[in-house]
């Protein structure tokens, strides 16, 4: 079979330059709903494309080699400039902002934008929610400098305990136990809301489900089972090795007591499940796991979710084809209320819902006629 080669380069460019709407149009209100009636909420920042791990379903390394030509540092948008943006997101309404990547702790001082962005507020008054996604890899070096500037939540990725596994599946040979020491790291910095998300893919690392909800159960620690996603254009996904969340719930039954729990805010994405105690009440002490399904359970309808690249391109879907370039307006010359006013109508003609429309579509083409592959993942982040 001949080797595939994905032209990524051409697609980071599939951008389309936002317009400035005359007048007081597309002013912040605080209040900004998409043409499904979804509000903005939550915007996830990519602060690098690289990453240190080479996940098959995400960073496959026959794609990303040693040859693989990353962003110009130019290219990348500074914190300031980063700064600057999500200040207008947050007077739109967002109230979470995720750092993310690539693996976001390999941009240099990383901390002195969790300290520029905790001094945002909502027309509230409140600060932003700042979390921030991490393979765990270095935060024994950058867990107590985090927590400093002002970072509230940390999730890391984690798709084994089994260290042969984890090895095979990072694609790096990274010990599990380095990454276990990360969280060890951040819990003693003192964060107390970590998360542990898992990518479950049939026949790789499913038996890993349950020894992972024994692990961290009552260690604080809360863990998401995501379920393998068709996200890019390079991991190769078959629907095959996507384990239903509703079968892993299931299996996990066999061994745990689970009692199902509300979900914790508007758009929360992961059904959640709490450990319960021997009169089949959830434990808090316990903790709780949950499913994120995206494949068999989509929340389309609940996602109110931008994403912005690190070359300042703004996506409205994980599955995207294109960006709206807000770098263009940033170096341009725009106002601060320019750019507020150009993000509203882009976020007020979304219509997107992929996961949807999945079983309509081909796989490389989500959006009918665009005739452009889906983004990558480690390009806007998860």
């Amino acid at each position: 079979m001949a080797e595939r080669v994905i032209p990524l380069v051409d697609q980071r460019f599939a951008m389309r330059a936002p317009a400035v709407p005359a007048g007081a149009a597309g002013l912040p209100t605080g209040r900004l709903a998409d043409a499904l009636g979804r509000p903005l909420r939550d915007l996830r920042i990519s602060v690098t494309d690289r990453c240190n791990f080479r996940c098959a379903y995400c960073m496959p390394k026959e794609v990303f080699d040693k040859d693989y030509a990353y962003l110009p540092h130019s290219a990348l948008l500074s914190f300031e400039e980063i700064t600057r943006l999500a200040r207008q997101f947050v007077a739109h309404g967002v109230g979470k902002i995720r750092l993310t990547g690539g693996e976001p702790l390999l941009r240099k001082n990383l901390e002195r934008l969790v300290e520029q962005l905790a001094t945002l507020r909502t027309p509230e008054g409140r600060a932003p929610d700042l979390t921030l996604t991490t393979n765990g890899s270095l935060l024994v070096r950058k867990a107590r400098a985090l927590k400093a500037a002002g970072l509230d939540r940390i999730t890391v990725s984690l798709d084994s305990l089994d260290d042969a596994v984890f090895r095979r599946m990072n694609d790096v040979d990274y010990p599990v136990a380095d990454v276990l020491a990360g969280i060890e790291a951040a819990q003693a910095a003192g964060f107390d809301r970590i998360k542990v998300n898992m990518v479950v893919k049939r026949g790789t690392n499913d038996h890993e489900a349950l020894p992972m909800a024994r692990y961290f159960r009552g260690t604080g620690v809360t863990l998401r089972f995501i379920e393998y996603m068709d996200v890019g254009a390079t991991n190769g996904w078959r629907m095959d090795e996507v384990l239903p969340s509703a079968t892993l719930i299931a299996r996990l039954q066999e061994h745990l007591p689970l009692v199902p729990l509300e979900a914790s805010a508007p758009g929360e994405t992961a059904a959640r499940w709490g450990h319960a105690d021997a009169l089949g009440r959830h434990d808090a002490a316990l903790g709780e796991v949950g499913v994120i399904s995206s494949v068999t359970q989509a929340f389309c309808r609940d996602c109110n979710r931008a994403r912005l690249s690190t070359e300042g391109q703004l996506y409205l879907c994980l599955f995207a084809t294109q960006g709206w370039d807000l770098r263009s307006l940033l170096r341009g010359g725009a106002s601060d209320e320019a750019i507020a006013a150009a993000i509203a109508p882009i976020w007020q003609q979304r219509s997107d819902r992929y996961s949807e429309l999945r079983s309509e579509l081909p796989p490389d083409a989500p959006t009918a006629g665009t005739g452009r592959r889906r983004v990558e993942m480690s390009y806007i982040g998860g």
